[in-house]
């Protein structure tokens, strides 16, 4: 993207584009492992649409943000300064948090919450190359049997259930698509 991109990106019908997103972010949280179209907010890369309507949906000015690896370059930085004003934070100050597994760190990394307001944790936003109903099994509220979802690190992701009620939550961005598995979900 080049600076007049930069102006451009966002979403080409905000008001139904923000409305189809908002509603695929709380429904993919509420049913963890399920993969749904998102739609695609336009963004420089490496960020894909998926994350881009995340970001265009859920942050604001007053919603610390952390890039991590490849997604911390000029040109994000500027989109996101642009659409979003949030302020890029470190790692513990952040409420969320953009990049690829491998990027962002350990999940401990990230604020927790507290036993009085577990409700001050972050949220990571995961770029993956693929997602898939295969791999971790995951059970808990708004799973109605069962569900599956290919993660990266199993074992992060069951120490991260552990501590519940604080914890992560995660939303899983590829292409156009998101899935979330929020800190409730047990993963077998």
């Amino acid at each position: 993207m080049t600076g007049t991109d930069v102006l451009d990106g966002g979403f080409a019908d905000a008001a139904v584009e923000a409305s189809h997103a908002f509603r695929a972010a709380m429904n993919a949280m509420a049913r963890p492992g399920r993969i749904l179209d998102i739609g695609g907010g336009r963004a420089p890369a490496p960020v894909s649409g998926a994350a881009a309507s995340l970001l265009l949906t859920l942050c604001d000015r007053e919603t610390p943000l952390h890039l991590a690896g490849a997604h911390d370059c000029a040109a994000v930085r500027d989109w996101i300064a642009f659409h979003l004003g949030s302020p890029l934070v470190g790692r513990g100050s952040a409420m969320f948090a953009l990049g690829t597994w491998e990027a962002l760190g350990a999940l401990t990394d990230y604020p927790q919450g507290e036993p009085e307001y577990p409700d001050r944790s972050a949220t990571l936003i995961v770029e993956v190359e693929a997602l898939s109903n295969q791999g971790a099994r995951l059970t808990g509220p708004g799973v109605k049997d069962e569900a599956f979802l290919d993660l990266p690190d199993v074992e992060a992701f069951r120490r991260n259930a552990a501590l519940f009620p604080l914890g992560v939550d995660c939303y899983f961005t590829q292409a156009g698509r998101i899935a979330a598995l929020p800190r409730s979900t047990r993963i077998g």
